[in-house]
């Protein structure tokens, strides 16, 4: 597998595998790229997609309930103060959001390729319901080198999360078909 292809496959905890489980392959038949052209993310056709330039470039895809936001800076900056901003962008404001977090896992490191990475997932209790959800699982992935910082945030409800093995493989599967340029 070429590094710069499928970056997120094979990073840390595979906290979305359940012991016996095949994987439901969702079809990703839709391919959307950040307002640089630097990182391309595959959907299912019906997600929508939302490019704001930045810094930070924003990408927002969502669909079936799920939502996936890469943010994207020009220049390597700090993993781990990167990885801490980043697990700040929540669904809604600071004053909406109940300060107690509940970490699945924390920090989890590595490299992959030429990148330095980061990952950590956790619940997220909101004073009134976003999207129709007042609790929301996060998972947050930092990738920092090739002269770029990215970081790839998703959501899930937690009801969703808990109960639907296709809402945890279509989640999975969005995250692992981001890519970083150069393009294959």
């Amino acid at each position: 597998m070429d590094l710069r292809r499928a970056v997120l496959a094979c990073l840390f905890v595979p906290a979305f595998a359940v012991a016996g489980d095949k994987p439901v392959a969702p079809a990703l038949s839709a391919t959307h790229v950040n307002a640089s052209s630097t990182v391309r993310v595959r959907t299912p056709v019906d997600w929508t997609v939302e490019n704001r330039p930045g810094p930070p470039e924003l990408t927002e895809v969502r669909g079936d309930g799920l939502i996936v936001r890469i943010l994207r800076r020009e220049g390597e900056l700090g993993l781990d103060s990167l990885h801490v901003e980043c697990m700040l962008v929540r669904l809604a404001g600071a004053m909406d959001t109940s300060p107690q977090i509940e970490y699945e896992y924390d920090f989890l490191g590595g490299a992959f390729g030429d990148r330095r990475a980061l990952d950590s997932a956790f619940t997220v209790h909101y004073d009134d319901p976003v999207h129709g959800s007042r609790d929301w699982r996060q998972r947050n992935v930092t990738l920092v080198g090739n002269g770029e910082s990215v970081c790839v945030i998703g959501y899930a409800p937690v009801a969703m999360w808990k109960k639907s093995k296709t809402a945890r493989n279509l989640l999975k599967a969005v995250f692992e078909s981001v890519e970083l340029a150069p393009w294959p």
